[in-house]
């Protein structure tokens, strides 16, 4: 912070006194209380939205981390047993069709592909504890792969909309579509800013 020179008046009563004044040429620095980071200059009425889309993506990565975690606990069992388990306390018949999809996946399953699947989720939910920390600092960086990833699931979701139409694949299209459209704003925003002031 460039330093400048303060010049303080007489106090009253002693007259001329030079020791009440201060030099013209002393060189005196004032340190701000706080330190705000660039990224969030500017934009303080941002900063509750991007910390409650940084802590939907904490949630995102801890449900996936614990999901990872629970699947080794398969390693070296019966998963076809387990999954005939998993039907009976779910109070599904096994004669249905997608519950004999479902024992038949897990019939095929093996310790290499529970390790597979156990890695990415790991490598899933680590991108999310990234993103979610770089949006709760406010960093552009994160603002680009919460647009990029969030824009990907989109197709998905609306693939899955016409096939299940209900209120919670309608509700989650629409939170991502709402992120998608912030993180959009946000980077355009800060194009133009940045092109501004070039043009100064």
């Amino acid at each position: 912070m460039k330093a400048f020179s303060v010049k303080m008046f007489p106090l009253h009563g002693h007259g001329d006194d030079s020791r009440s004044r201060v030099p013209d040429n002393f060189p005196m620095k004032v340190e701000p209380h706080f330190h705000v980071s660039p990224a969030w200059r500017g934009r303080s009425g941002q900063v509750k939205v991007l910390r409650a889309v940084a802590s939907l993506e904490l949630v995102k990565g801890l449900i996936v981390l614990a999901a990872g975690c629970r699947i080794l606990f398969l390693l070296h069992k019966d998963t076809y047993e387990v999954a005939e388990n998993l039907l009976h306390v779910l109070h599904i018949s096994p004669d249905r069709h997608l519950a004999l999809v479902f024992l038949r996946w897990a019939d095929g399953v093996t310790d290499r592909k529970l390790w597979a699947v156990s890695a990415l989720a790991l490598i899933y939910s680590t991108l999310r504890f990234v993103e979610a920390f770089g949006l709760w600092k406010a960093r552009g960086w994160a603002e680009w792969i919460a647009l990029i990833s969030g824009a990907l699931y989109i197709p998905f979701e609306v693939r899955e909309l016409f096939q299940r139409l209900s209120l919670f694949h309608i509700s989650l299209l629409a939170i991502n579509v709402a992120i998608v459209a912030y993180m959009v704003y946000l980077r355009s925003q800060d194009h133009c800013t940045t092109e501004s002031a070039g043009l100064k």
